[in-house]
């Protein structure tokens, strides 16, 4: 069997792709999914350079989820059975052709998607989704601005934002980027890389201000963001794609009546599951309707895994980055 290994911490160029590793065997509580495709998230540039809040022990595998077909279960699991097509969020161990998953991480495939779309759906819409609905409280009429909005989290916070009926900026580093942004349903857009960021916000709502902020770049981003903000605006920390943690003025946010919201989904799940599971089921039914449509155009083989870590780091991406087995 096949599967990226992590032997030291580094970047892409250290991991190393075995043929002969042992396949999994099913202990109590766990199911054995045969891996189609995996998502690339950025807590796998991190992870592997052992920066990240959780680290497996040497030797690991990183993937912190993907989308299969269930080969067998261990004692103890009835809600799946060989063959049943699923989702899983690990953590970590999801780059290999077959993993064991606690059952409780696995969930069935949502309906109406193929192998590739399903394996980045966690991550990204649960965390959006959490952030819009819970954190951000986001109303129908407000402003959304999304900070590096063709991205994995990005992307999916312009879609979502647009269906619970914001008004949407999407801001993003090329031409390209914001022309999926349009397509997702963004109401404007903004090259940063071109316009003056505060400027532009300034510009795109009469002077007011954007109510949200959904924010997964941090960096020189945070602060002229934080200055487009309208009174009792609520400011998103998801995280800080673009490497240093910004120092933003906290006057800032005493003039704007402003909250800065911060946004851990991993600990949102352990901390109000019930709430999370009712996320999931209104996400299910969305993708159900076909509602939601994950933007996938970066996918690559497992092989060419520096390739696809490469537009990850190189913020790259348009969508979800993934690594398929097959």
């Amino acid at each position: 069997m096949r599967a990226l290994l992590c032997k030291e911490h580094g970047l892409p160029d250290k991991l190393e792709l075995a043929t002969d590793v042992a396949e999994p065997i099913a202990e109590a509580g766990q199911v054995i999914i045969d891996v189609k495709a995996a998502g690339l998230n950025f807590p796998d540039v991190l992870i592997i350079q052992g920066k990240y809040q959780f680290q497996p022990d040497m030797p690991f595998s990183p993937g912190g989820e993907c989308a299969g077909v269930v080969l067998s279960v261990g004692e103890g699991v009835d809600r799946y059975k060989p063959g049943d097509k699923v989702i899983a969020m690990t953590g970590s161990g999801c780059f290999r052709d077959q993993i064991a998953a606690d059952q409780n991480a696995v969930m069935p495939m949502p309906e109406g998607l193929d192998f590739k779309q399903a394996a980045g759906v966690a991550m990204t819409y649960f965390t959006s989704y959490h952030a819009l609905k819970q954190r951000a409280d986001l109303k129908e009429g407000e402003t959304l601005l999304v900070l590096g909005a063709a991205g994995g989290v990005g992307s999916t916070a312009v879609e979502l934002g647009k269906l619970m009926g914001a008004r949407v900026i999407a801001a993003a580093s090329s031409e390209e980027k914001l022309a999926m942004c349009r397509e997702l349903g963004a109401d404007e857009t903004i090259n940063y890389s071109e316009q003056d960021l505060k400027t532009a916000i300034k510009e795109l709502t009469g002077g007011k201000g954007v109510d949200v902020i959904y924010d997964p770049v941090g960096g020189d981003y945070a602060e002229p963001a934080l200055r487009g903000m309208a009174w009792n605006g609520r400011y998103l920390v998801i995280g800080f794609a673009s490497g240093p943690i910004p120092e933003v003025p906290l006057n800032l946010a005493l003039l704007k009546g402003c909250s800065i919201v911060g946004v851990f989904w991993g600990h949102f799940i352990a901390e109000e599951p019930k709430v999370h599971l009712q996320n999931i089921q209104e996400l299910w039914g969305l993708f159900a309707e076909g509602k939601l449509k994950p933007a996938i155009n970066d996918v690559f083989p497992l092989e060419d895994y520096e390739k696809a870590y490469d537009v990850m780091m190189g913020r790259k991406a348009r969508g979800k980055v993934i690594l398929t087995m097959e």
